[in-house]
């Protein structure tokens, strides 16, 4: 959620329709990796497999709620890239260093009890690149498994190191925000094709094999969201409506399992429709204080849920003498999601929540109090 003051042109501080999307967007990934180890005879979905791009979503969010709030300060020259990049390292890196640790623990546990396990994809090279959330900027031939979702986050922490460039740009365009939506398009679309040039597959496939350049344009295209969103003046009837189909129209394609690229780009609408929930005061059951506690786990959701899976069948293959590449049974894989949600709660409320507080804290006592953003 943002905590900032009472609106921000227009828009409500606190976006809770945003924040509560955050939490079917982490449940789509984690539905996504667990539908790939259950048997495919008891059924396979389209809209799971697809909601992988749900890490796209998340790129244009962070550019939508960058620009909702820093955009102001930037745009009155208060901004402070200081503060901004503390409040970025506050938000990450407590449940980032948590989730690293506890894969680090595992792998030697694994290494000392002679526990199978595909030492490649552990690498030093890869720890240390993952733990300066640096995996994604480089081309790769092999993924790293030291905290596989967190390729996402090295992506994250590249666009924010640029924020300034970005903020610069949409700051020019301030009332041209249907341009600056347009060079995120087609930004998206160039570099797209350069990658499919080098790596042989669409940019919403780039992680670890140069994931940043996933996030260049998505950052971009949501700011332009918000830039668009701040001008719009819709009626309770006309935004309820226009977020039904927009989420209508996503999810069909995602069941038609349409092409990457299409799914992304009805993404967008959906972010700007849900945004605009807010701002029309429509927010519903979005807004209640389950789902928008939900969205504030999903970081924590997003991060563990891999590692927690890799645990589970590597200790349950050596205790059946199986490989552990074997299916689950839906009993295992609801009785993992269950323990993944509690795990999810406990680091939330007691890594991250106070690993932020902590590191902001420190910071805020050399200088003047930032712009608070706890998103």
């Amino acid at each position: 959620m943002t905590s900032v003051s009472p609106t921000i042109e227009g828009f409500p501080a606190d976006l809770k329709a945003l924040t509560s999307l955050r939490a079917f967007l982490a449940l789509g990934v984690v539905l996504f990796h667990y539908q790939l180890q259950w048997d495919p005879t008891l059924g396979f979905s389209p809209i799971i497999e697809r909601s992988r791009l749900a890490v796209d979503a998340f790129f244009m969010l962070s550019g939508f709620i960058m620009a909702h709030v820093y955009g102001p300060s930037f745009a009155k020259g208060t901004f402070s890239y200081k503060r901004f990049i503390v409040a970025r390292i506050a938000r990450m890196y407590p449940l980032h260093l948590a989730v690293l640790a506890g894969v680090l623990v595992m792998v030697l546990a694994a290494a000392g009890q002679g526990v199978r396990y595909d030492p490649a994809t552990y690498t030093p090279q890869g720890f240390f690149q993952t733990l300066f959330l640096i995996q994604a900027w480089f081309p790769s031939t092999l993924g790293s498994n030291w905290s596989g979702p967190s390729w996402s986050l090295s992506a994250e922490w590249f666009a924010y190191l640029l924020f300034p460039a970005y903020a610069l740009v949409a700051t020019r365009l301030r009332h041209r925000p249907r341009v600056l939506l347009g060079l995120g398009v087609v930004g998206f679309i160039a570099i797209d094709a350069v990658y499919g040039q080098m790596f042989g597959k669409v940019l919403p496939r780039a992680e670890d094999d140069m994931g940043i350049l996933r996030i260049l344009p998505e950052f971009l295209i949501g700011m332009g969201l918000h830039g668009l969103g701040r001008g719009l003046r819709w009626s309770r009837s006309v935004t309820i409506d226009a977020t039904v189909v927009a989420t209508l129209a996503l999810f069909v394609a995602m069941q038609f399992s349409l092409d990457d690229r299409y799914v992304v780009a009805l993404t967008a609408p959906v972010i700007l429709c849900w945004s605009l929930l807010a701002k029309a005061g429509c927010e519903g059951p979005l807004s209640s204080p389950v789902l928008v506690f939900a969205g504030e786990v999903s970081f924590a959701l997003y991060l563990v849920h891999m590692p927690l899976l890799v645990a589970y069948k590597g200790v349950a293959a050596e205790m059946r003498g199986i490989d552990s590449g074997f299916v689950m049974t839906p009993a295992e894989l609801f009785g993992l999601f269950v323990v993944t949600v509690f795990v999810s709660v406990a680091l939330h409320l007691f890594v991250e929540r106070p690993g932020r507080s902590a590191i902001r804290k420190h910071f805020e006592s050399r200088g003047p109090k930032p712009v608070t953003a706890a998103d």
